[in-house]
C-alpha cells in the first residue's frame, strides 16, 4: 500500500518578544501565523470502515491540533524564560494567556516545539511528516521528521 501525505492548515494570532534581540522584535509584537501540519500514513483498506480510503480523517486531525495546540496559543504571548517575566505576574488581568518557554521564541524554535506537542496527538499508524509555520506571508520555518531522526 502506498504511503500518502495529507496536510491540514491552521491559522492563529500570537504575540512574542525576542530576548536580547538587536532589532524591533525585542518589543512585544504579534503575527497571524499559519501552520501547515503534514502527516504520512497508509490509507485505510477496510471497506467496512467509515474511514475507508483515508490516511486520517481531516476532522480528527483538525480537532486534535485545534484543541491541544491552536486554542492554547491563539491570542497568547510567548516569552523566553530568559526574559524578566514579572510584568505578567503583576498584570494578570491582561496577561491571562502567556507561555513562558525555555527557548527564544523564534519561528524556528516555535515550529520545533510544536512538533514535539503534535507527535503524541496523532492516531496509531500516522506519523508527523513535516510542519511549516508562516510568521508572515513571505517568511516561514519548516520542520521535517527525517531531519530530526
Amino acid at each position: 500500500m502506498p504511503k500518502i501525505r495529507v496536510t491540514k492548515i491552521f491559522e492563529f494570532d500570537t504575540a512574542h518578544t525576542l530576548h536580547n534581540y538587536d532589532g524591533l522584535c525585542s518589543n512585544i509584537h504579534g503575527h497571524t501565523y499559519k501552520l501547515h501540519v503534514t502527516v504520512i500514513g497508509e490509507p485505510i483498506t477496510d471497506i467496512s470502515s467509515p474511514k475507508y480510503g483515508m490516511v486520517v480523517d481531516f476532522g480528527v486531525l483538525k480537532n486534535k491540533i485545534k484543541e491541544n495546540l491552536i486554542d492554547k496559543f491563539d491570542h497568547s504571548l510567548i516569552v523566553s524564560r530568559s526574559e524578566n517575566t514579572s510584568f505578567a505576574e503583576s498584570n494578570k488581568s491582561i496577561f491571562k494567556r502567556i507561555h513562558i518557554v525555555d527557548f527564544q521564541p523564534t519561528a524556528e524554535n516555535i515550529v520545533a516545539h510544536f512538533a514535539e506537542l503534535i507527535k503524541p496527538l496523532l492516531p496509531d499508524g500516522i506519523e508527523l511528516f513535516s510542519l511549516r509555520l508562516y510568521e508572515t506571508s513571505t517568511s516561514f520555518a519548516e520542520w521535517y521528521a527525517e531531519d530530526n531522526e
